[in-house]
Formats: C-alpha cells, sequence, structure tokens
C-alpha cells in the first residue's frame, strides 16, 4: 500500500507543481462505496478517495461532475487534483475542506445558490457521460424529450435491475411507465445541471458558506434535485423558502416528487435490499391512483 500513496503523491505533485510528500495519513468516513484517506505534508491536505482499479471510471466522472459544477460559479464543491489507478487501486484526489454540518444559515444560502446552479441549462436532457448514483451504472445518453429520459434511463434501468436482484416490480412498473406523460400534461421542464443525489449527506460548510459533493450529476428537471432533498430530510425551511424565492417551483411539484424519489427508492433496494422494493411498490400504487 505504501507504494500507491507514494504513486498518488507524485501524482498530486506532477498536477499541482509543488511537491508533495505524505508527512502522515488519516483514515476518514468516505460512505459506504469508497473507502477515504486525509493526507498532509504537514502544509497542505487532500482529500483522497479509494476503491478498486475497475471503479476508475467512476472517479473520473465524479471529477467531471464536479467541475461542471464549479463551472456555474453558484454552489461550491471540493475541486478535483487528480484521478488514477495504482497497484491495483483507483483514486481520486479531492481539495480537502474542514466541513461541519450546514446550518439554518449556510441552508437558506445553498437554497439561493441551487436555483443559481439549475440556472445551467443545455439543449438536451442527460449529460456527455454515464455516472453513478451510489455504485449503480447511471445512463446518461442524452434525449429531447424530459418523458423518454426518465422512462428509460431511470425507472427502465432500475426496474429492469430489480427484477435481476429477485423483486418483479414491472408489471406496476411497466403500468407507471406507458402513464408517465401524465404528470407532464402542462408542465415542460428545462434540461438543468442537476447534482443527482442530493441527500442532507452529501452537503456540508465551511465558515457557513455552504458546500455540496459526492454528485451524480446530469441534466435534467430540477425538481429531481428538490425532491430528493425531502426523501430523508435534513434541509431546512429556510432552504425551501429561499429556493421558492428565487426560482419559484411549477405548482405540480407536489405530484411528481414520488416519482422522482422513486427512483433513488429502487436504487436503493439494487444496492441494500430489504424493505426498499416495497416501498417502492407503495410509491408506484399512491402514483397510478394520481393518475386514475
Amino acid at each position: 500500500m505504501d507504494t500507491t500513496w507514494a504513486a498518488i503523491a507524485q501524482h498530486i505533485s506532477a498536477t499541482t507543481g509543488a511537491p508533495f510528500a505524505i508527512r502522515s495519513r488519516q483514515s476518514v468516513g468516505g460512505g459506504c462505496i469508497n473507502s477515504a484517506t486525509v493526507l498532509t505534508d504537514g502544509n497542505r491536505r487532500y482529500f483522497v478517495k479509494l476503491n478498486d482499479t475497475a471503479r476508475l471510471a467512476m472517479f473520473e466522472a465524479e471529477a467531471e461532475g464536479l467541475k461542471e459544477i464549479a463551472q456555474t460559479r453558484s454552489v461550491r464543491v471540493p475541486q478535483p487534483v487528480c484521478s488514477g489507478t495504482a497497484d491495483g487501486s483507483a483514486y481520486l484526489a479531492l481539495e480537502y475542506l474542514d466541513l461541519e454540518g450546514a446550518d439554518a444559515r449556510s441552508l437558506e444560502q445553498l437554497g439561493r445558490e441551487l436555483a443559481q446552479m439549475h440556472r445551467a441549462t443545455r439543449d438536451q436532457f442527460g449529460w456527455s457521460m454515464d455516472n453513478t448514483i451510489g455504485s449503480t451504472p447511471q445512463i446518461n445518453t442524452p434525449c429531447a424529450d424530459w418523458v423518454e429520459f426518465w422512462r428509460e434511463h431511470r425507472l427502465g434501468f432500475q426496474l429492469r435491475l430489480a427484477m435481476r436482484n429477485g423483486h418483479d416490480l414491472m408489471r406496476k412498473g411497466e403500468r407507471l411507465m406507458a402513464e408517465l406523460g401524465g404528470f407532464f400534461r402542462t408542465y415542460r421542464p428545462a434540461p438543468s445541471l442537476l447534482h443527482g443525489d442530493l441527500w442532507g449527506g452529501n452537503v456540508g460548510a465551511v465558515e457557513q458558506q455552504p458546500v455540496i459533493f459526492d454528485p451524480a450529476v446530469y441534466y435534467g428537471d430540477r425538481e429531481a434535485d428538490i425532491a430528493m432533498t425531502e426523501l430523508f430530510g435534513g434541509f431546512s425551511t429556510r432552504f425551501y423558502q429561499a429556493y421558492q424565492d428565487t426560482w419559484p417551483l411549477d405548482a405540480g411539484y407536489k405530484a411528481r416528487k414520488t416519482l422522482y424519489n422513486l427512483y433513488h427508492i429502487l436504487n436503493h433496494f439494487n444496492l441494500f435490499g430489504g424493505g426498499y422494493g416495497s416501498q417502492a411498490e407503495r410509491m408506484m400504487d399512491s402514483l397510478l391512483s394520481e393518475l386514475r
């Protein structure tokens, strides 16, 4: 493993143009998918994620997603430094940020900045590359039609994966996908830049300035980001009010948020199993009843 760290340090040095010799390493929480370590030379610190070599593309897509968000000059993100492989491990080195929990003030600021980020648009839904949602592949093949994109690359993909994982949700899923257009009769979303995995665990702050990280970037309906903030909680009333004050949501959002969160619950079933399958089924029942 020491040769792995030496290779990473050398890559950081070459990328930054300043010599970086590791003086200490500290293992830190990296979520349930990657291991994470903070490296320091006594002056500078870097946050490094590690996984198997096969996960390099996941790290490369994450780095590109962070750059895409940074270009909007809206919400702060950790800056990617370099990525690569060494001795059987893939790695991603990022700017180290001394993160703390987001308080009411920073969440309010996040509401405004997220609305600004969502103003970044393209002419098609999807993105220039595929990435991952957790460790699940996320297909971002560009598409001009949002309903078609959501049907094929979000719900359809997860439902087919769920079948392979032993939970047949396809009968209800096919009914829902066939009637998907019913949620968009008077609403035509623009392809907004999305974080894509915006739950409370991917939000922090540095000196009350909000920071978002671990993105699953693509261009889609901005409501999908807002819906996920409601899925597991952790976002304040001031966050939602600030977002609405900056760019109000369509009145039909309340009906569509379950549709958008169904994607994440299906993904949680495919990653973790358990009760997420029955939760997804209940969500589909609710959505189908909305369409009657």
